[in-house]
């Protein structure tokens, strides 16, 4: 918790802002959340304690919150009180302004992640190479059957985790070492959570993306530990060693491609990085 000088514009909006938090906290009922109504309840709606426990704040913080006192607010505990109180779309933005914090509007459920046509025929034109088109959080969007057939083995398919969408983080964290595809897990799963953590800063405070990492930091203490060391990489070009159950280990050239039209998303094309290695994906490409 941090107290901070405020500046007279900041002064004003103070007020503002604790009328604001009040009024919202009071049309809430203890039923809306689930909680038990009590007996000789006083405060109309739910108590200050209540909402800081919902919320995951501490009660001093939130009182002072309300109090209109001078401390910081993160975009992450803002949108967890916005969630508690049940805050609307434009409710939300006005509760960022008023605690002069940058409001992130929610993405979209977005036509720049509708795969069209075209970009499934690059994927399936890029055979015997498997390929990829992943979002920034690594949900897989579209493959073709080369990137099946070695990351989809035995059937299992890629973890979709809580969320319903195939996503390569909740794969590769989810299985146990051995059964991992990736090889070298501890040097690759550090440089994809890095590079999960450079797009996070995009994304800072949006439900979905706070709700991704928190629950894979919850499944994961391999990924909590990795997403706390605060490391950042960009996309690049590496190579990858991948183990499969029929052809043994290949060694590939990941290129990540952007796509025009479908901002944060890239295509990931994997090419034999050695003789070997271009050998098992041709027989791979004979059949899973």
């Amino acid at each position: 918790m941090t107290i901070v000088a405020a500046a007279p514009t900041q002064r004003r909006r103070r007020p503002e802002l604790a009328a604001f938090l009040r009024s919202r906290r009071a049309r809430v009922t203890p039923e809306d959340v689930g909680m038990p109504p009590g007996l000789r309840r006083r405060t109309p709606g739910l108590r200050r304690e209540e909402v800081a426990h919902l919320s995951g704040v501490g009660v001093t913080w939130y009182t002072w919150l309300e109090q209109g006192r001078p401390i910081n607010a993160s975009a992450q505990v803002l949108d967890a009180v916005a969630r508690t109180l049940r805050l609307d779309r434009p409710e939300r933005e006005h509760l960022y302004h008023l605690a002069e914090v940058p409001y992130a509007p929610d993405r979209p459920p977005a036509a720049s992640e509708v795969v069209s046509p075209e970009i499934q025929g690059i994927l399936d034109a890029l055979v015997p190479h498997p390929a990829v088109l992943y979002n920034a959080r690594y949900d897989v969007l579209a493959t073709n059957v080369m990137y099946e057939r070695l990351l989809m083995q035995g059937g299992q398919g890629l973890d979709t985790g809580p969320f319903g969408i195939r996503n390569v983080l909740w794969a590769l964290f989810s299985v146990p070492e051995p059964r991992c595809p990736v090889v070298d897990r501890k040097r690759e799963l550090p440089l994809m959570v890095a590079q999960l953590r450079g797009a996070y800063g995009r994304h800072v405070g949006e439900p979905a993306w706070e709700e991704f990492v928190r629950r894979l930091a919850d499944a994961s203490p391999e990924f909590a530990r990795l997403w706390r060391s605060g490391d950042v990489v960009p996309p690049g070009t590496r190579v990858k060693t991948f183990r499969h159950e029929r052809v043994g280990e290949v060694r590939l050239t990941s290129v990540s491609l952007s796509v025009n039209g479908m901002p944060e998303c890239r295509i990931v094309a994997y090419t034999p990085n050695d003789e070997e290695s271009r050998l098992g994906i041709a027989s791979l490409r004979e059949g899973p």
